[in-house]
This record gives structure tokens, sequence and C-alpha cells, in this order.
């Protein structure tokens, strides 16, 4: 009982956090009503294994090293604005591409090469490192000092818990009939709109500090 107070605050800043729009939300959301709602959960599941790797890293004091080589911390940046930007501009090419016909469309989906949508999700988490400083954060302001292993492991085993399933959710809802139908409808608008979101965010992380 001694440690379920910093667990319950520790649980409401990160569902706070995970559920801000965002690129994540971007990629799971575009994956999940151009493709299918099993893409989109992929897609979903990569962010989570990202957001696995920050967590992992942070509590091993990975943070500290990044805060000493800020080469390092740049690299990563750079290297994650560039996929943003490339899925921004590719997502804008699909979207003044010719289309093949209504009719094709519905009886020959996409079919993503295998595990492609689940690098999406992953390359596009892990190609932010803000993200390590703040788990950093908010474990040393958050969390007991030298919290015992179980503790770090229910920490990381709910938060990541917690991050599959608002993703999932996110894939589920716009992958529904409806809002996939809307989507083939408005495809070259929402493709512009999703690609233009892409590039911002991507010239964002490129030029943040």
């Amino acid at each position: 009982m001694f440690y379920v107070p910093q667990l319950a605050l520790l649980m409401g800043v990160w569902a706070i956090a995970v559920i801000s729009p965002g690129p994540d939300f971007v990629a799971t959301v575009h994956s999940a009503v151009s493709r299918s709602r099993r893409e989109g959960i992929l897609v979903g599941l990569g962010v989570t294994s990202g957001i696995a790797l920050w967590i992992i890293a942070s509590m091993a004091g990975l943070s500290v090293l990044f805060a000493q080589v800020s080469w390092l911390v740049d690299l990563f940046r750079l290297l994650g604005a560039l996929y943003l930007l490339y899925l921004g501009v590719r997502t804008l090419w699909s979207a003044y591409r010719p289309q093949p016909s209504g009719e094709m469309l519905d009886n020959e989906p996409q079919s993503p090469r295998r595990g492609s949508s689940w690098r999406i999700g992953f390359l596009t988490n892990v190609g932010n490192p803000k993200a390590l400083a703040f788990f950093g954060s908010i474990f040393a302001v958050l969390l007991p000092a030298h919290p015992p292993l179980w503790f770090q492991c229910v920490c990381v085993l709910l938060m990541l818990g917690m991050a599959a399933a608002w993703f999932s959710a996110v894939a589920c809802l716009f992958s529904f009939g409806p809002v996939a139908r809307g989507y083939q409808r408005l495809k070259r608008w929402l493709d512009l709109v999703t690609g233009g979101l892409f590039v911002v965010l991507g010239l964002r992380l490129a030029l943040s500090r």
C-alpha cells in the first residue's frame, strides 16, 4: 500500500500524456482508416514497443547519458524528423496519385508488406528522443527514490498496457465501417491533411532544441 499513491499519480500523468494527439496518434489513425483495423493496431503496437524502449532506457539511466552527449540526441531527433517528413511526403504523393475506381478500392484493399505497419509505429515513436527526457523527469518527480525492482516492473507493465489499449481503441474506432467509408469518399483531402501534419510535425521536431 505504501506505493499506491505514487503509482496512481504516475498513471494519471501518463494517461494524459498518452492520449495527447501527436505523431503516434496520426500514424495510428491514418493506418486504420486507409488500410484496416489490424494494420492500425499493429501501428499502435509498434508505438508501444518504442515506448517500452524509452521507458526501459530511462530507468536504466540512459537519460543522463543523453543529457551529456548532446550530439546523440540531435542525431535521434534529426533521424526521427526525416522519417516523419518521409511519411508526410509519401502520404501527400498518394493524395495526388491517380486513384482506382471505388469498386477496386472496395474489392482490393491495400496489402502492406509484413511488419511494415509495426515498423511505422516503432520508428515514429523512437524518432523522438525527447521521450527519454520526459520519462526521466516524471520518474524522478513521481517515483520514490530507489524503488524496488518489482515496483518498477509494475509501472512498466501498466504504462505499456495503457498505451497498447489506447492505440488499439483508436485503431478500432477509426476503422469502424462508417468512418472507413467516409475516409474513402474524402481520401484525397484527408491524405492531404494527414501528410501535412506529418510534415509539420517533422519540421517541428527538426527545428526543436
